[in-house]
Order: C-alpha cells, then sequence, then structure tokens
C-alpha cells in the first residue's frame, strides 16, 4: 500500500475540513429544532452529529461557528434531533438556507410540525424518529461548538420499529436513513445491511 501522509500543521489551515468530511463516511444527519427566547422556530441540518453517553444517554451535534440552532439552545436549553429519511432529504437541504433568525424554516419549506412530549421545540411530523434533548453541555472547539444533549424522550413511528428486538429500537430497513458526505452535494442512499458475530 502507497500512502500519502499529509501533515495538517504543514498545510493551509483549509486542508483538514474536507480530509476529514470525505474520510469520515457516512455520517448521520441531526435535523435539529429549537426555539429562540423570543418563540421563533428554527429548523437546521447538523452533519456532525453521533451517540455522546450510553447512560445517561446523550447525543450530540456540532456547530460550526455560531448558528441559529446554537444561539436557541444557549438560550433555552432545549432541541429534538429529527431523523432524516430519503424522503425527507430535499426538505432537510432546503433548511440547510441561511435564513434570518427571525425565519421559520418549517413554515418556509412546507413542512408540518408536532408537538414534543418533554420540551418547546416542535418535532417534525413527518420523521419516523424524534429525539428530545435537555442541554448537558456545550463544549467549544476552535471555531466549532459541541452541543450536548441528554436524551428525555425518543419518539419513534410504530411502523419502523424491530418487531423481533427485545426492547424497543427501530429497524434499519425499515429507516430508509440518509447521510452526508465529503462534497458539499454529496449525500449517501442507504446501503445493504450484513451481520457479523461478535466475539466473546
Amino acid at each position: 500500500m502507497t500512502r500519502r501522509e499529509i501533515v495538517l500543521a504543514e498545510e493551509d489551515p483549509r486542508a483538514g475540513y474536507p480530509l476529514l468530511t470525505s474520510s469520515v463516511v457516512p455520517r448521520p444527519i441531526a435535523w435539529v429544532s429549537t426555539v429562540s427566547a423570543a418563540g421563533v422556530v428554527n429548523l437546521a441540518p447538523h452533519s456532525f452529529f453521533t451517540v455522546a453517553s450510553r447512560r445517561p444517554a446523550m447525543v450530540q451535534f456540532t456547530s460550526n461557528g455560531v448558528k441559529d440552532s446554537l444561539t436557541n439552545v444557549r438560550e433555552t436549553g432545549e432541541f429534538v434531533v429529527n431523523f432524516v429519511s430519503e424522503e425527507l432529504a430535499g426538505a432537510a437541504n432546503a433548511t440547510s438556507a441561511t435564513f434570518p433568525a427571525d425565519v421559520d424554516e418549517f413554515a418556509e419549506v412546507g413542512l408540518t410540525t408536532e408537538p414534543a412530549r418533554l420540551v418547546a421545540p416542535p418535532r417534525v411530523a413527518a420523521s419516523p424518529i424524534a429525539i428530545e434533548c435537555r442541554l448537558h453541555r456545550i463544549v467549544e472547539v476552535g471555531d466549532s461548538f459541541l452541543v450536548i444533549g441528554e436524551v428525555l424522550c425518543v419518539a419513534i413511528e410504530e411502523s419502523v420499529l424491530d418487531p423481533d428486538a427485545k426492547r424497543p429500537r427501530p429497524a434499519y430497513q425499515k429507516l430508509n436513513p440518509v447521510a452526508r458526505l465529503g462534497g458539499p452535494d454529496e449525500w449517501a442512499a442507504p446501503g445493504d445491511l450484513f451481520r457479523l458475530t461478535r466475539p466473546d
């Protein structure tokens, strides 16, 4: 194997971003709904997203720069992560546009809201999974902000639940998840599922 070694300290400061976003793939999308202190609803996709902790259950998304999602979470301490299925990819992409802070992206894109169970921000009604969160902490790293939220409630559409699972969980084959890749317009559709037995 012949490798090219790219030492970031020796490169243009902008080199790291395309390298990492094209290498760490596919990346699930957190479609984050928030409400400002003034009551304006915001909805935006964030492709730096993962589970942050098992117990207590926490998730994390990253705001690259100060975006409305970050500002609203700072003000209210709550957010909802909505799942992006293949059917919702176009709408999720539309909400990535730069809107003024006083614009409701749900209304702008034509999405229906659904009340959350335990937090103020609404869910995306058409999303099969919505994860309601209370802010745990925000960690500033360079020009980015890691937003970590404690999971209070997970609302799952009954039709995507795995009927064979001992505890409630969605079935991958029913979700049609999409993910972000490296290029600015590159998205990934669902791939094949395969299983490997985990060794003891």
